[in-house]
């Protein structure tokens, strides 16, 4: 897969991912919307050219109160992402190019507010969906978002995903799933009881 071509879809606003696209930004602008003040932590698997969240930041009245750390490993794309985020003037979005499977990565970045987990669940296996989910308390802090999306391909384990996040001590906020379209994008709310220390090193390898 050349992920520099899969990204021009974005630039098609008929595409379903831009579609997918515009509801993932719902979510985080819902989440921003929500914390009217102080410090707000986000961190993005996986993160591509990171367009979900810059592109919500840069007009946002909370940005300058966002530190993020977007984990991606082709640099073709971490460059955009840089060069995206210097251009907006969003001095606290950091961009890594590493391997977003690795919790090491995040080192210093959680637990987080905010989590985004776009473009992973569909491209790894299911046990390690299954794991990375029930892994994610340690990354988030109490009441922490996290937004997530996944395919109806085969196997669809969408409902599997629903019901492990619930498992997790999270709350369902939003599931969107229009029809006609391949794509799902989910948003759960963690509820608790607080972060728990990450007992893995590898949280998935991405296929």
């Amino acid at each position: 897969m050349d992920w520099l071509e899969w990204h021009q879809d974005y630039d098609d606003e008929s595409s379903d991912l831009s579609g997918r696209l515009r509801s993932v930004q719902r979510e985080i602008r819902r989440h921003l919307d929500a914390r009217p003040d102080g410090p707000i932590r986000a961190i993005s698997a996986c993160a591509g050219q990171g367009r979900d969240l810059i592109e919500v930041l840069a007009t946002h009245p909370a940005r300058d109160r966002v530190t993020a750390r977007l984990v991606e490993l082709d640099p073709r794309l971490t460059g955009t992402a840089r060069s995206a985020a210097a251009a907006n003037g969003l001095t606290g979005v950091e961009v890594v190019e590493g391997d977003a499977g690795l919790t090491s990565v995040y080192a210093g970045a959680v637990p987080a507010d905010l989590v985004l987990f776009c473009g992973v669940f569909g491209n790894i296996s299911v046990a390690d969906v299954e794991a990375t989910v029930r892994a994610l308390p340690s990354f988030c802090a109490l009441g922490a978002t996290v937004i997530w999306t996944r395919g109806r391909h085969d196997p669809d384990i969408r409902q599997d995903i629903r019901g492990w996040f619930a498992e997790a001590g999270f709350e369902e906020l939003a599931f969107d799933a229009p029809d006609g379209v391949e794509w799902s994008v989910g948003s759960n709310r963690y509820a608790g009881p607080g972060p728990a220390p990450a007992t893995v090193d590898r949280l998935f390898t991405f296929s």
